[in-house]
This record gives C-alpha cells, sequence and structure tokens, in this order.
C-alpha cells in the first residue's frame, strides 16, 4: 500500500475567474500564475487578455472548457452565476462565490482571496494602501465648501442607479447620490427609475453614466424631454465612467474609479466655490 502523502496547504493552484475582479487582484498580489481561465469581459490588467484562456461571460460559461482546464477553484460573484457554480460543483469542482455590495465587503472579499493563495501579508499591505487613500479622498471632501447632487445613472434604458459601492464611493469623493435609498438594493432590476421626471425633480448638480457594454452618451442624455431642465445638463456637468473602472467590485473601483469621482467633483467644486 502506498504512503498517503500529508503535505502543508498551498492554497488553489489551478483558479478560473468568472469576473474580473479576484483576476485583477491576483495579478497585484502577484498570483497571475494560478490562473488557468478569466472572463471574457477581463480589461484589467490588459495583459490578462493576451496571457489567459476566456472561459465565460458575466450570465454564461462555457463548462466543458473549465472542466478541461482542470481548476481546483473558481471564483464567481453574485446570485447571478448561481446557475453556472451548480453545474461546476456537480462536476465535483469547488466554487467559491462571492458577492460583496459595499466597500467593505470589497475589503473583505479582497482579504479573503489573498489569504487563500497565501498572500494574506502582501494583501494587508496593498489593503492598507487602499484603504489609506480613501481616507485621504474622504478627508479632502470634507472640507469642500457644497456637496454637488450626483446622479449616477448604470443604464439608460430603463434609468437605474447606482449600486451601493458606487454609491459609498460618491460619498467618500465628497457628492451626495440622488438616489441613495435604492442603492441599497442589490439587484439593477430593483434600482430601476421608472419615471425620468423624478430625476429631474431631484436636480443632479453632475450626471456621471457608466453603462455596461455601451457607451455613455452625454448628448443623449442631455436631448432626454425635460432634462435641459436639470442643473447638471445646463452646466454641461455630464461624464463617463468606463463600466470597468467603477462597477467592478473589486481593486479598480477602490482605486481608479473614486479617483475620476473625485475629480469630478473637485473640478466642480471650483466652479461653484
Amino acid at each position: 500500500m502506498n504512503p498517503i502523502t500529508i503535505g502543508m496547504p498551498r492554497g488553489p493552484q489551478r483558479i478560473v475567474c468568472l469576473t474580473e475582479e479576484t483576476t485583477e487582484w491576483l495579478y497585484l498580489l502577484g498570483e497571475q500564475a494560478r490562473i488557468v481561465g478569466i472572463s471574457g469581459y477581463t480589461v484589467r490588467p490588459r495583459r490578462a487578455r493576451e496571457e489567459k484562456p476566456k472561459v465565460s461571460a458575466f450570465l454564461s460559461a462555457k463548462i466543458d472548457k473549465i472542466l478541461e482546464l482542470q481548476p481546483d477553484c473558481v471564483f464567481g460573484f453574485s446570485d447571478l452565476q448561481a446557475d453556472i457554480a451548480a453545474q461546476l460543483i456537480r462536476h465535483g469542482v469547488q466554487v467559491t462565490v462571492f458577492n460583496q455590495r459595499s466597500v467593505e465587503e470589497i475589503f473583505s472579499m479582497l482579504y479573503q482571496v489573498a489569504a487563500m493563495v497565501g498572500q494574506e501579508a502582501r494583501g494587508m499591505v496593498l489593503l492598507e494602501r487602499i484603504r489609506a487613500r480613501l481616507l485621504a479622498i474622504q478627508a479632502g471632501a470634507r472640507t469642500l465648501p457644497r456637496r454637488p447632487k450626483v446622479f449616477f445613472e448604470e443604464w439608460d434604458e430603463p434609468h437605474i442607479s447606482a449600486i451601493r459601492w458606487v454609491s459609498e464611493l460618491v460619498a467618500i469623493a465628497g457628492g451626495d447620490d440622488c438616489f441613495p435609498e435604492l442603492a441599497l438594493q442589490s439587484l439593477g432590476k430593483d434600482r430601476i427609475i421608472g419615471d425620468g421626471a423624478e430625476i429631474v425633480r431631484r436636480n443632479p448638480d453632475i450626471i456621471i453614466g457608466s453603462w455596461c457594454g455601451k457607451k455613455f452618451r452625454a448628448a443623449n442624455v442631455a436631448a432626454r424631454p425635460g432634462w435641459e431642465a436639470v442643473t447638471a445638463v445646463r452646466e454641461g456637468q455630464l461624464f463617463e465612467i468606463k463600466s470597468a473602472d467603477i462597477l467592478q467590485p473589486g481593486p479598480a473601483a477602490l482605486t481608479d474609479g473614486v479617483e475620476q469621482l473625485h475629480r469630478i467633483i473637485l473640478d466642480w467644486s471650483r466652479a461653484h466655490g
């Protein structure tokens, strides 16, 4: 009888990332060699698209291709990938599905992934650096003479307002989300604003669009019936932040995403100081 090998745990060695935030984080941790498959939507880091097989969209995945890669762990995100996860689990694959919806939950997810790949110490260094910058942005925002009202549009038809981590980042950057009550809803269908007149009534000072998979068209927004009365439209305060930079609940949103929000709000503040 052959002896059973008993070794120290090394964490998963062959990881498939069904969304891009875990891919970006593993690269930042220097553990990209563990990644054997990624989402086709991955753009951060750019090199990942050249180096790793693309095995999934967001709501669908190439199950056979994933199984051929023989992953010992698959990282997913939210209930929207539950069906993909169930199929993989039935084939004996370990699946870890995160469901981070707030800034603190993003930090928690990043810490867990770092620990899983034996990079807890490096992860903590990176997370402390990110947290310090967020605190500095928040402190600077407190000195602004006035906080703008911000309408963050995640989709245009129908209008979908900001998800929770985006709403929180708007606040950290120095603005006030026009629809804070909707930010508490995790599902996009529950953040639909059925009547565009309500957006006009709340009269945002700044409009930021991030239409996932579609370019934001400021001229189209400004031309919406009745929107000429909106302060942001009158003053030309319509901006785009790419969805990869803000709607990814991972490193991108906590770095590039919030920095872009902060610059937009600072520029507005200087013009209205």
